[in-house]
């Protein structure tokens, strides 16, 4: 589809001759107001060059001059009258601007640079609202081209729209003391609920315990080889997180199709078996089962995509459209390989990986809510002698991600290599470890889950075994480097741990 894009993209068009008669939004004054100041005072470009680009300017000349400043700015040379007309007769383009006498009657239009930055961000206005108008002609003359998809031209719209958002509209730097007070109503708020979580919960209360929830702004990455259970952790997280906790989130599968997901969520609740579901022949008092335990994920806030090799401006766009919409608190993708990159066909696979990661991180910051992306790792861990337990060494295709990620998390299931029991002869039939290999605020640790292969959900280990002693023990017990020893919640400090359970019969 980017590639039907961009074949069809056509020369922008001029708004001016949209709309004969009518002059684009513009302050020449201004440009030569700032322009003049620039070239009277060495330090007033410091103060706009994060505001202003040469297109910012209406005239081609003042798009030409100070085009020269910020070459001159870049080589760390001064800015003056004399060096940008040498600099501009060295690009050829003294004659093109006006000559020295128009530089010349730049700066004698101005007595100081007071007020340079204000004026500057006038002209970043005019300039957005002149490239609002060029994308709405444009839009509007492909609308009328009856042999342009309208999918196409939907996401024609809004890639060109979010080019001018994401280009010209910047986040101001905040003084410390506004910052001081914003954290400390954070911690005041976090203070305030009974749970003591500070971030969305994941559902999992060991594991809340380790992260005090999913942070906002946070990458976490959960990773590991396949049929490990990754897409019902991650799914089981989301049912948690919307059933439970009545927050809104968003799922974007690149590898099944939403009915197939949706299909898991409903054997994960009911508890039925996912043969007959999938088949439909269901007792009558299985037929009640569904009835009854259906309703909670009916009334549940989760919405699915299951766009098939979806690109980083997709993601973001649908992302932003469903956080102003329906307060998205969160969002899964799986998987982080799967996506598409720029398309653009340079650079390796290893490039291509890294610029997802830090788009997602990216994402993340914008929207101010935590992204959950499943990874896989690479054949490392299974030619591993030992447990195989996965380090992040392991993560495949870049080292970018574990870099981007704020949580790296790792799924180990020893029975898949073969391992049914630990060193003490305790069942590892059905158990699962959750490893948090990095939190970039936090301490790292293990904890063990259950995982119902036949329901293909993720569970506390048996309450009843740690109910009657929680009260009594500390209420997660984490690493800072890598420890050996076991406990009898089933969280273990590093290593493998034991588990005197017994497990659900694998499917």
């Amino acid at each position: 589809m980017a590639q039907k894009r961009e074949n069809q993209k056509k020369p922008r068009i001029d708004p001016v001759s949209v709309d004969i008669g009518r002059i684009p939004p513009q302050a020449v004054d201004l440009e030569e107001a700032v322009l003049g100041a620039i070239m009277l005072e060495k330090d007033a470009v410091i103060s706009i060059l994060d505001i202003l680009k040469p297109e910012s300017f209406y005239k081609e000349a003042h798009q030409k001059i100070y085009r020269s400043i910020v070459s001159l700015s870049s080589r760390e040379m001064a800015i003056d009258l004399l060096t940008v007309t040498e600099d501009l007769r060295t690009r050829n383009q003294l004659d093109e601007v006006g000559g020295p006498h128009y530089l010349t009657q730049l700066t004698s239009r101005v007595a100081s640079a007071a007020h340079v930055e204000y004026h500057a961000r006038i002209i970043a206005q005019k300039y957005i609202q002149r490239e609002l108008i060029r994308v709405a002609s444009e839009i509007q003359t492909r609308a009328y081209d009856e042999s342009i998809d309208v999918d196409d031209l939907l996401d024609f719209s809004e890639q060109e729209l979010f080019e001018i958002a994401e280009g010209n509209i910047k986040k101001e730097t905040s003084s410390l003391d506004v910052l001081i007070k914003e954290a400390i109503h954070q911690i005041q708020e976090a203070g305030k609920r009974e749970d003591s979580l500070s971030g969305v919960p994941s559902g999992f209360t060991r594991l809340d315990r380790i992260t005090s929830g999913w942070q906002k702004s946070d990458l976490i990455i959960v990773a590991a080889r396949p049929s490990m259970g990754k897409t019902a952790f991650a799914l089981t997280m989301a049912r948690n997180i919307a059933v439970e906790h009545k927050r809104p989130i968003a799922i974007f599968s690149l590898e099944m199709s939403s009915i197939q997901l949706v299909n898991r969520l409903i054997v994960s609740e009911t508890e039925l078996p996912a043969d007959k579901i999938r088949n439909g022949r269901l007792h009558e008092y299985e037929w009640q089962q569904l009835d009854i335990k259906i309703k909670k994920l009916v009334d549940a806030p989760i919405f699915i995509d299951d766009t098939p090799a979806i690109s980083l401006f997709e993601l973001r766009a649908k992302c932003r459209r469903l956080k102003i919409q329906h307060q998205i608190q969160a969002v899964f993708v799986d998987y982080l390989q799967l996506i598409t990159g720029t398309g653009d066909g340079r650079g390796s696979r290893e490039q291509e990986v890294s610029n997802i990661s830090r788009s997602l991180k990216a994402i993340a910051k914008e929207l101010d809510i935590p992204i959950i992306a499943l990874s896989q790792l690479n054949r490392s861990v299974e030619l591993r002698s030992g447990d195989k337990r996965p380090q992040l060494s392991d993560l495949r295709e870049s080292g970018a991600i574990e870099q981007d990620a704020d949580l790296v998390i790792f799924i180990h299931r020893p029975e898949r290599y073969g391992l049914t029991s630990d060193e003490e002869g305790n069942s590892l039939v059905g158990v699962a470890e959750i490893i948090v290999a990095k939190h970039r605020n936090g301490q790292i640790g293990d904890v063990r889950l259950r995982f119902k292969d036949t329901m293909a959900k993720f569970v506390e280990m048996d309450e009843e075994m740690i109910s009657p002693i929680l009260d009594d023990m500390p209420a997660v017990l984490t690493r800072t480097s890598k420890m050996n020893e076991d406990n009898d919640l089933g969280i273990s400090q590093g290593g493998g741990g034991s588990d005197e359970n017994e497990p659900d019969v694998p499917f």
